[in-house]
């Protein structure tokens, strides 16, 4: 089954586009999307202040996102469009990379089936950077492969961008660079990665036994041979083909890669010493780049992830259901997974790899250091994605000599150089067979082989749409809510609309507790921003127009001409002024509410007396002074309306 190289990659492409667009504004911000929020929207200094001391290894999202919003505003659409559009990416890149590894059918499952799983619709639903890190490290990879396959100084500066774009994105993710080593040290220097036809190192011999003088044999040279492309029609001797040596170079003496020499060729080892050192300078060049981000990152770390628990054994047990963000389709994934890895050989190295090593250090780091957060490792299910794909095709079909792919079709036609295509007169061994012909050694060829494979790909689209249809429940269910558990949501929203509805000139607002990861000040400031805007675009009313004249001072005490706003009334510095996500509250309270007659109190979870969940001098001033009017609790959260006594 021919499948044209531009479906392959398009189809997950828009599978994902579209999956992540759909109900993409139901669910509301959670609290680290509040985070971003409060981070993207500040001025750019402020920002920098923000990074030197806290979230610094998010910095760079977060100034990705700071002009994104300055150019399509803070709505949650706008938030988290970008996530879509870098989940999209991924999808259509992991098809890309299938296609080199396993062939095009399974590339396009590949891509599919990462399309369809719940967890890649939560985290392209979500403004935080784990979209961003799974296209810069499938883009990486992909890089990577190409790179191995034919060295160069300009794919050495692609891939090293790449892995600069990944630690930028989460430095975490440069975990993968251990998959990459792993392949860099251990490919073979004469096959490459791809399923594809790949022109071997020039200046090796990988043929069993070699090439002997008079060999007429497949894959056999003669003296001074070192590619099938010798025999074509006026090639000469010791011509090596694309990159021979030109006219009047001898080639006996010449080194560069693809250049002949009938007396003197490089061991495989020096072609295998130069692909290492090529890698090796480009994460050094990354990491040059990264420097700064990691040494702050480092000191910010005890405080960034205070709130996380050392890693268990039970974890490893739970993590494909989390990154999956259902139990079943992620038993599903990783059982095609280790079936795609037992079929698919030394080709599912890199996905092998870059599924396991991630995963495997940072849960031994984290038995030592707070680091086990499931979804840190999202970027890893693209490659459990390519081995369920390969499993699903079944392995690339055995080729006519070791490290050379199928004959060219016209599907693979393009990834060889242009003296190696058909029309440049290759050898007979090498031409593409007839319909119905079998070349000898080479096995699924001709109208029953294309039947098998078109069989197989068939197969392989009905379990991905089982797939799809076994997560439906959790892609309504993400959909819902962000937070995690879902059971333990917080509804900043509804805490918003009630106090949208009730508010008047003069109201404050107070929250409890503000120290902590919960973010309710945030959720409330973003939803009534959101119900202000949204009364200013529907018309305003003639008190809205009153308030055009007041000074700002009066507008942040009794609201603003797009709505009124209750005023935070305890605080005495801001997020700003303290560069980082929380506020300074007043220390003598009772002297802070002289003058409010209503305040908005707003508690986490659900109060029956919301008063007495107050702790402190906090919750003495507003007992001593007011009493509770009406209550009303929301998911994970209670509002009340205090009066003033007397």
């Amino acid at each position: 089954m021919e499948l044209s190289r531009p479906l392959v990659w398009a189809a997950p492409t828009l599978v994902t586009l579209a999956a992540g667009c759909y109900g993409i504004s139901q669910a509301q911000p959670w609290r680290d999307e509040l985070a971003t929020w409060s981070a993207a929207t500040r001025p750019v200094g402020d920002l920098f202040r923000l990074t030197r001391t806290i979230d610094a290894s998010t910095g760079p999202y977060y100034l990705l996102l700071h002009a994104w919003t300055g150019l399509f505003g803070d709505s949650v659409v706008a938030l988290r469009l970008p996530s879509v559009l870098a989940m999209a990416g991924a999808a259509g890149l992991t098809a890309v990379l299938g296609r080199r590894l396993f062939g095009a059918p399974a590339g396009l499952l590949a891509g599919l089936l990462f399309a369809v799983l719940p967890g890649t619709s939560r985290y392209a639903q979500e403004a935080r950077p784990y979209a961003l890190v799974t296209l810069f490290a499938v883009l990486a990879t992909v890089l990577l492969v190409r790179a191995l396959d034919r060295p160069g100084r300009l794919r050495g500066s692609f891939y090293a961008a790449a892995v600069a774009g990944l630690g930028l994105a989460h430095l975490l993710a440069l975990s993968l660079l251990a998959a990459h080593a792993v392949v860099v040290l251990t490919t073979r220097a004469a096959g490459g990665l791809t399923a594809g036809p790949t022109r071997p190192p020039p200046d090796s011999d990988t043929r069993p036994g070699g090439g002997k003088p008079g060999d007429t044999r497949p894959g056999a040279s003669g003296p001074g041979d070192n590619g099938p492309d010798d025999s074509r029609p006026g090639s000469r001797p010791g011509d090596n083909g694309p990159d021979s040596s030109r006219p009047g170079d001898s080639g006996s003496g010449d080194r560069r890669p693809g250049s002949g020499g009938s007396g003197h060729r490089r061991p495989v080892g020096g072609w295998r010493e130069r692909r290492l050192w090529w890698w090796v300078v480009a994460v050094l060049v990354a990491g040059v780049v990264l420097a700064p981000l990691l040494v702050t990152a480092q000191g910010q770390r005890s405080h960034q992830l205070d709130w996380v628990a050392p890693a268990r054994l039970a974890d490893l047990a739970a993590l494909p259901g989390g990154l999956a963000q259902s139990g079943v389709v992620g038993g599903l994934l990783v059982g095609l997974a280790a079936l795609g890895a037992a079929r698919s050989g030394w080709r599912g190295l890199l996905p092998d790899a870059c599924v396991l090593l991630p995963v495997l250090l940072l849960f031994v780091a984290a038995l030592a250091v707070p680091l086990w957060v499931p979804r840190y490792l999202f970027f890893t299910v693209p490659f459990a994605c390519l081995l369920a794909g390969a499993a699903l095709t079944g392995p690339p079909p055995p080729t006519a000599r070791p490290g050379a792919g199928p004959p060219p079709t016209a599907q693979t036609e393009a990834e060889l150089p242009p003296t190696a295509r058909p029309e440049a007169g290759p050898p007979e061994a090498a031409r593409p067979t007839p319909a119905g012909a079998q070349p000898a050694g080479t096995a699924g060829a001709g109208p029953a082989g294309t039947a098998g494979v078109t069989a197989r790909t068939g197969a392989g689209l009905a379990v991905v749409v089982l797939a799809g249809l076994l997560g439906l429940p959790d892609q309504a269910a993400v959909r819902h809510s962000h937070g995690w558990p879902r059971s333990a949501t917080v509804d900043y929203r509804g805490a918003a609309a009630v106090i949208a509805a009730g508010q008047r000139p003069g109201d404050a607002v107070v929250y409890t507790p503000r120290d902590g990861w919960l973010f309710l000040d945030l959720g409330i400031d973003y939803h009534l921003s959101r119900a202000a805007e949204k009364r200013a675009a529907e018309g305003r009313t003639a008190e809205e127009r009153a308030t055009e004249d007041r000074t700002p001072g009066d507008r942040a005490a009794g609201g603003s001409a797009a709505g009124m706003r209750p005023r935070d009334v305890l605080v005495t510095r801001g997020r700003r002024d303290r560069a980082d996500l929380w506020v300074d509250e007043c220390p003598r309270p009772a002297e802070c509410l002289v003058g409010v007659d209503r305040v908005w109190l707003v508690v986490a979870g659900r109060r029956d007396d919301p008063l007495a969940a107050v702790p402190g001098v906090k919750g003495d001033a507003l007992r001593a002074g007011f009493a509770v009017g009406q209550v009303r609790p929301r998911s994970g959260v209670t509002v009340a309306l205090l009066v003033r006594q007397g």
